[in-house]
């Protein structure tokens, strides 16, 4: 199995005001899939997703990345960690702005060894007319395909997706997933999108349901639909 959660569990405060958010998560995801992480907001998913990324630390539990433990990592051996095998996808862009798409995108080249080649990259985008563009001179909808670009240059085995079309509206957020399919097509990345749209489930390998720290339901979508047939209010 390429990724392992193991009992994973996380709580926040002490005595009285401490709170738990992961009750004891058991996942395992294989290379290439795109798994749906559901649930509504509370529900400990982004919690997930920051632990499974290094950004937070679990109370306990293990996490197996190619049979390497998470746990055992030192402070550098984590930041290689999400160096080598993960690229992020936030709902705010976060680009750099006095650079251009290019150079936004060249900076995630930078942290990696083997990078993909960025003049194909920008045609997958749809950014090669925009790649000289500062990102105030961008519409939302390319910044995030800026920041996708930038997380998916360094090639990573797992892209982390938190809320990635949070910002957007409907018809750019059914772009941005038809783009991060394509990813997922072209280049056979992991992908794990959290999300609190139910209509995202139809796009995924394997779907997630998590509420109130626990998973509710998980299973393999036997009836997965392409992302440009997605539909929601």
């Amino acid at each position: 199995m390429f990724l392992e959660l193991r009992e994973i569990r996380k709580s926040y405060g002490k005595n009285e005001t401490r709170t738990e958010v992961l009750k004891g998560i058991n996942l395992s995801v294989e290379h290439g899939e795109l798994v749906v992480l559901l649930g509504p907001s509370g529900s400990g998913k982004s919690t997930l997703l920051n632990i499974i990324g290094g950004i937070d630390r679990a109370d306990s539990g293990e996490i197996i990345i190619e049979g390497e433990s998470m746990e055992e990592m030192n402070r550098r051996q984590l930041s290689l960690y999400r160096r080598n095998h993960l690229g992020y996808i936030f709902q705010m862009y976060n680009l750099i702005p006095n650079l251009t798409v290019r150079e936004n995108i060249e900076v995630g080249a930078y942290l990696s060894n083997h990078p993909l080649n960025i003049e194909e990259l920008l045609d997958v985008l749809g950014l090669r007319e925009h790649q000289d563009k500062l990102p105030d001179q961008l519409s939302g909808g390319q910044q995030q395909r800026t920041s996708i670009g930038r997380a998916i240059i360094k090639n990573p085995d797992i892209l982390l997706c938190d809320e990635p079309t949070g910002a957007l509206d409907y018809a750019t957020s059914k772009d941005i997933l038809q783009l991060i399919e394509t990813v997922n097509q072209t280049y056979g990345n992991t992908i794990i999108i959290v999300t609190h749209n139910e209509a995202i489930k139809g796009m995924a390998d394997r779907v997630v349901h998590l509420r109130d720290g626990m998973i509710r339901k998980e299973y393999r979508n036997e009836h997965k639909i392409a992302a440009r047939e997605l539909d929601w209010e």
